[in-house]
């Protein structure tokens, strides 16, 4: 049986913490920023933590990450 690969596409787009969570990157960050406020952008460089419901998903693709 073949070794489990972690999904390279997800590799940049996630984070595992020490404590097993996933974070995230806030989508409306790479262009058209003029129009947003400085506010909007400053709000957009938190990294939340997924929900459990969407871990659930990404669990097995990112099985080797941590």
């Amino acid at each position: 049986m073949p070794k489990m690969k972690t999904h390279s596409s997800l590799k940049g787009r996630f984070k595992v913490t020490g404590t097993g969570k996933i974070k995230r990157h806030k989508r409306g960050k790479n262009h058209l920023l003029a129009k947003k406020s400085g506010r909007q952008k400053n709000l957009m460089k938190t990294q939340p933590i997924m929900a459990k419901g969407d871990v659930k998903r990404l669990a097995q693709q990112l099985s080797n990450l941590k």
